[in-house]
């Protein structure tokens, strides 16, 4: 056993994060008490967070192969950023959730970022009408500290209108901007007079969910919708609300790239990279401010160049590396991060995490000693093929199940479960300096 101290994790938190594990997702909650490594690609994220934060904007491609941890990272950061004050909209590609499509799969796209938009207050989603009258509470706040109104009065409704307009008047210069701040308005009309079906049609044009214009001019007076075409504009003009109502920025999440790559229709899905590229033009070009998109595909997703990204030679010559980046020296800088695995070190100290939360969680005493984190290691680096096609989220998922048949068979010990694997440790192996000495673990 080693002498290794950890926070005292929430029994609600640590089913969590067991449960997920062990259904091979990453959890919502909890990340801070497991993560462990990727040092330089986190720096890299806080970076990019600060350039979003002053104003600026940036584009992120992680690439990872199956359960190497991209959803985790991407995860992780989207937490931190919650805390920190930005907006975080997250979604996951799928066969009817694409960048275009004939059939609203852009739109599908949007709404399922709308529908997940997140702030520190409400990390799990569906954030809109919070960010909307958090916004519109600061304003009245503001009115009255000023002192010059009674709360109430005709005067101060004048005077707070007279702030909204001041902030959305700066949207009417963006693309889609001024039906933006007249939805803006329509909202705070419908929030001053405790309008509950106005609040409600102002909240389903924001998500994208009227399917013409006529709908949404005879409801709201608004002749535009989101659509396919303009999504993407839409979000810039959130991303600068955004920071009108106090927040840092935007950033937006997409998972699952690969559903991209997998679209059969070549001509599909070439006007998916096509999109593609003029997000990325737009953001490096400077077009757009305090926003950030982060992307996670797999390497095959990337670089196939018969289907994957790089078959759009507009994009590879844009994201494909220099000459001087190998696997171990990579510029961390660049659009494109690629997840290494983690390290033997790394994952010795997640085992040793996991194996606490667990026992945290079942309410019984840690009966792992070193020499059995050691143990199972050894087994999991050395099964056939583990050099290549062993992941963090396979060995999760040993660990815990042993972990599990552990603490349901209290007679046995690991060596009975693991078996007669008398295997030498892995090549570069763990041993007690390297755990103890040499691994430096970051956290948030």
């Amino acid at each position: 056993m080693t002498d290794r101290i950890l926070p005292v994790v929430p029994k609600r938190v640590a089913n969590v994060i067991i449960n997920a594990l062990k259904g091979g997702v990453v959890p919502r909650v909890g990340l801070e008490y497991i993560t462990v490594g990727r040092i330089r690609e986190i720096d890299a994220f806080l970076h990019d967070l600060d350039i979003v934060a002053d104003g600026g904007a940036t584009f992120r491609f992680i690439v990872g192969k199956y359960g190497s941890g991209k959803s985790f990272l991407l995860q992780t950061i989207r937490n931190h950023a919650t805390s920190k004050g930005f907006v975080v909209a997250d979604a996951d590609l799928s066969p009817e959730r694409r960048f275009t499509g004939t059939k609203g799969q852009g739109l599908a796209v949007y709404r399922e970022l709308l529908r997940n938009i997140s702030v520190k207050s409400k990390p799990d989603g569906g954030a809109l009408p919070l960010i909307l009258e958090r916004w519109i509470s600061g304003v009245q706040t503001a009115v009255v500290q000023s002192g010059y109104h009674e709360p109430g009065s005709a005067e101060f409704l004048r005077e707070v209108e007279k702030r909204i307009y001041a902030v959305t008047s700066e949207l009417e210069g963006m693309v889609n901007g001024f039906e933006f701040a007249k939805a803006v308005v329509a909202y705070w009309r419908a929030y001053n007079e405790d309008d509950i079906s106005a609040k409600s049609n102002v909240l389903k044009w924001f998500r994208g969910e009227y399917s013409s214009k006529k709908e949404s001019r005879d409801e709201l007076g608004i002749n535009w919708v989101v659509s396919d075409d303009n999504w993407y504009d839409f979000l810039k003009v959130f991303s600068a609300f955004m920071v009108g109502a106090g927040y840092k920025g935007l950033l937006i999440m997409i998972d699952e790239l690969v559903n991209i790559f997998k679209i059969p229709h070549c001509v599909t899905r070439q006007n998916n990279y096509e999109k593609l590229l003029s997000m990325y033009n737009d953001v490096l070009q400077g077009k757009a401010r305090n926003i950030g998109f982060f992307m996670g595909c797999t390497p095959q997703c990337l670089e196939d160049r018969y289907k994957g990204i790089f078959s759009y030679e507009a994009l590879r010559s844009r994201l494909a590396e220099g000459h001087f980046s190998s696997d171990e020296l990579r510029d961390i800088s660049a659009p494109i991060i690629r997840l290494q695995m983690l390290g033997q070190e790394e994952m010795f100290v997640l085992a040793e995490k996991l194996r606490d939360i667990h026992a945290l969680l079942y309410d019984y005493e840690p009966v792992m000693t070193h020499e059995d984190l050691l143990s199972f290691l050894t087994v999991e680096y050395n099964r056939v093929g583990a050099d290549s096609h062993i992941t963090p989220r396979e060995m999760i998922r040993d660990f815990i199940e042993l972990a599990g048949i552990l603490q349901q068979a209290p007679g046995k010990r690991v060596a009975d479960v693991l078996g007669n694997n008398s295997f030498d440790l892995a090549k570069g192996g763990i041993s007690d300096v390297d755990i103890h000495s040499d691994f430096a673990e970051f956290e948030l």
